[in-house]
């Protein structure tokens, strides 16, 4: 018999409850809407032992294995709304902000790196660039990882 797999992509519909109640305990958890994973078990309809059995091993697929992520590398003028603006920019294309760096400005300009989330969007990344280049502020932007 040939070794069995570590992780499975298994459809919902033919499993026992209890692994998407998990599931929506968790969320309850990282949202806030719970403030214990006693309370966050009673909500979702799940018995604490279970909750404990599975949190660890039970985890959204989307949530867990396909995040796309890009990363952007701009320089901006020390202007005041600089940053603001690219940000808004990169919104407005539907892209989730996971990290910022920004580094102290010398001569006048700010190295900054953006992380992003690409699940909602259909933009493609590298088409992006030329229009965040066009953003109030931004003297430059690279598409570093994607």
């Amino acid at each position: 018999m040939p070794e069995k797999p570590k992780y499975l992509v298994v459809d919902t519909k033919v499993l026992p409850e209890v692994y998407w109640k998990v599931v929506y305990a968790k969320r309850l958890m990282a949202t806030g809407q719970a403030k214990t994973q006693s309370e966050a078990a009673k909500m979702a309809g799940l018995s604490r032992s279970a909750f404990y059995k599975y949190k660890e091993y039970v985890f959204q697929f989307n949530d867990r294995f396909s995040y796309r992520v890009a990363t952007f590398y701009a320089t901006l003028m020390d202007k005041p709304g600089a940053l603001s603006a690219l940000l808004g920019a990169l919104y407005q294309q539907g892209f989730n902000v996971l990290t910022i760096n920004q580094n102290i400005p010398v001569d006048g300009v700010a190295p900054v790196s953006i992380s992003v989330s690409c699940q909602n969007t259909r933009v493609d990344e590298a088409d992006v660039v030329g229009l965040l280049r066009q953003v109030d502020g931004v003297v430059d932007v690279r598409l570093v990882t994607q």
